[in-house]
């Protein structure tokens, strides 16, 4: 006859564990983001990529350089190259030369850049309403706090 081997009572997951799931329950959220955004930005042909570098753009105060502006998506130059290439096809930003250094070369927004991001900030405020309906104002306020304790 077999014996049966008593079930161990769970025990609580330690910090590892617990810090393993918070960051992919934070993995999770994000793919919802994308996917929302994704959502919006398929239709006008820009994709998530060069909205950061248009929202990073358009946070300056003016032109930036393109070495800076890598710096600052934290992608290598000549990746920097192709995605801002794609937005001044689409007119929602120029290059400039850099005044101070006419080897260089700027970038900064346009007004069909800002007028897009306009739009898409009512679009985003939606799907983040959306994504946080369940949670009380409290909660709320609470995530984004422990939130910005995680980010530098």
């Amino acid at each position: 006859m077999a014996r049966s081997i008593p079930a161990q009572p769970a025990s609580p997951p330690g910090r590892a564990e617990t810090s393993a799931e918070i960051v992919d329950l934070i993995g999770a959220a994000a793919r919802r983001i994308r996917i929302a955004a994704n959502r919006d930005l398929g239709p006008i042909g820009v994709t998530w990529g060069q909205l950061r570098a248009l929202r990073t753009l358009a946070r300056c105060d003016g032109a930036v350089r393109m070495s800076d502006l890598a710096d600052r998506l934290g992608i290598a130059r000549r990746s920097t190259t192709s995605v801002v290439d794609e937005l001044v096809s689409r007119a929602l930003v120029e290059r400039r030369a850099d005044p101070s250094d006419r080897r260089a070369v700027e970038v900064a927004v346009t007004a069909a850049g800002f007028e897009l991001l306009d739009g898409l900030r009512t679009r985003r405020r939606r799907a983040a309403t959306e994504l946080t309906a369940a949670l009380s104002a409290r909660e709320l306020a609470q995530l984004r706090d422990l939130l910005t304790r995680l980010s530098p």
